[in-house]
């Protein structure tokens, strides 16, 4: 019994380890993601000429949607990559390009300096870091899926949530000090470019903790057995029922989550009208309890099933985006927009908490990484990264409120696959062994 309760023990530390080392990895890919929309109020002027703010937020906007662009590529090629080769070498293999993309938005001169050949270079890095992001997230939810004890997989899989709004939590905590210590002309002059030498330089140390990682067993499992059918475009489409769920469970939480994470920043400083550095720290805060809720409730999906959260996500954010967004745009009060925020994303942890391992539930090793890496990409790319140039696009236009209405039609298509799909804790090919 004894020796039965030691075994147990070394198992769980052993799988707290690999947890560990591969969120931290998630943490800082996301850090390098996020730091570029946390700091663009700062580069925007650098890289596009004019003094209409609303436009020079536009075209940098318009950037980050590119960089989404990329992301079913990477999905895809590094999806492949990690079902034929191991979850392990291509999470390194992802941080490596971010650490790439990061350093060139860090050294590339503004366009006073080399005029348009700046604004192409900053597409070429976020393109680069889209690629990156595409593969690091399939990958990541599927390593941690497998990797986490039967039981607590919706546990131990949140906390790919966790460190991606971590990384954003990490960039909005750089800004606040550097803020603190630097005036705003020195802010957007060059202390903006501090925080992408700071994402390159920790995205090298990652790629040597990830190489010490194990690799998961469900993978090794199929690797012994599965030949050249691992990860393949062929073997992916023998599931279009799974790969259609993955499209309308992403939807909706998707465009809330990018909404209420990146675009409220802009949000509240150019239609609310509070200061910049206070919406530094409104963001921060909301951002910390949104990241802390995560394994709560991913431990709750545990021990309640997955479909009873994500119908709580869907029926709220229906019901309650348009009135949420209309106030936070009429609101000047700090500690009521934190409140309101706040709210939003508790309905949001509904999604974001369970978003890996639903996913990774649908799916056999063998494809796993590619079935949940693609489609979810691809639906990342057309709504997720087009939320905030839809928002900008409209407060140009004068019908900004039309935008609190798009992110709640899009939750409630997938309020619909919600309400009709099974509850995937129960029907597990993780739990099955599907190779």
């Amino acid at each position: 019994m004894t020796t039965r309760i030691q075994s147990t023990a070394r198992d769980e530390r052993r799988v707290v380890g690999n947890v560990l080392r591969g969120s931290v990895g998630n943490l800082v890919e996301w850090y390098d993601w996020y730091a570029y929309s946390a700091f663009t109020v700062y580069f925007a002027k650098s890289f596009f000429p004019g003094g209409d703010a609303t436009l020079q937020f536009l075209n940098t906007a318009a950037v980050f949607a590119v960089g989404f662009l990329m992301r079913p590529l990477g999905g895809w090629l590094l999806g492949r990559f990690a079902d034929r080769y191991g979850r392990r070498s291509a999470l390194v293999l992802s941080v490596s390009m971010m650490a790439c993309g990061s350093l060139l938005i860090a050294v590339t001169p503004g366009y006073a300096t080399i005029g348009v050949a700046a604004p192409i270079l900053l597409v070429f890095s976020r393109l680069l870091q889209g690629l990156s992001v595409g593969g690091e997230y399939s990958t990541s939810a599927t390593y941690l899926s497998e990797v986490a004890t039967p039981g607590k997989r919706g546990f131990y899989s949140s906390f790919q949530y966790v460190t991606l709004v971590g990384g954003q939590l990490l960039a909005l905590g750089l800004q606040l000090i550097l803020q603190s210590v630097l005036t705003d002309k020195q802010m957007g002059d060059w202390g903006w470019r501090i925080a992408f030498v700071v994402g390159a330089v920790a995205a090298v140390v990652v790629m040597v903790l990830r190489r010490s990682m194990d690799e998961s067993e469900s993978y090794e499992r199929a690797a012994e057995g599965s030949g050249n059918e691992r990860g393949t475009l062929r073997q992916l489409v023998k599931y279009p029922r799974e790969i259609l769920l993955v499209v309308g469970l992403t939807l909706g939480g998707t465009v809330a989550f990018y909404t209420y994470a990146t675009y409220t920043q802009k949000f509240l400083e150019n239609t609310a009208g509070i200061p910049r550095r206070t919406v530094t720290v409104i963001m921060f805060l909301a951002l910390l309890v949104f990241a802390i809720l995560q394994p709560l409730a991913g431990r709750l999906s545990d021990r309640i099933g997955r479909r009873k959260l994500l119908m709580f996500f869907g029926i709220a954010g229906t019901l309650l985006t348009v009135p949420i967004m209309t106030l936070l745009a009429h609101t000047s009060q700090p500690v009521l927009a934190f409140l309101l925020l706040l709210g939003a994303l508790v309905i949001v942890t509904g999604y974001t908490s369970i978003n890996a391992i639903v996913k990774a539930e649908l799916f056999p090793t063998r494809i796993r990484a590619l079935g949940v890496g693609l489609p979810y990409a691809l639906t990342v790319a057309i709504f997720g990264g087009t939320a905030e140039l839809i928002a900008q696009a409209l407060k140009k236009a004068g019908h900004e409120s039309l935008f609190f209405w798009y992110v709640a039609g899009c939750v409630l298509v997938s309020l619909v696959v919600y309400a009709t799909m099974r509850e995937t804790s129960r029907s597990s090919a993780l739990e099955r062994g599907e190779d």
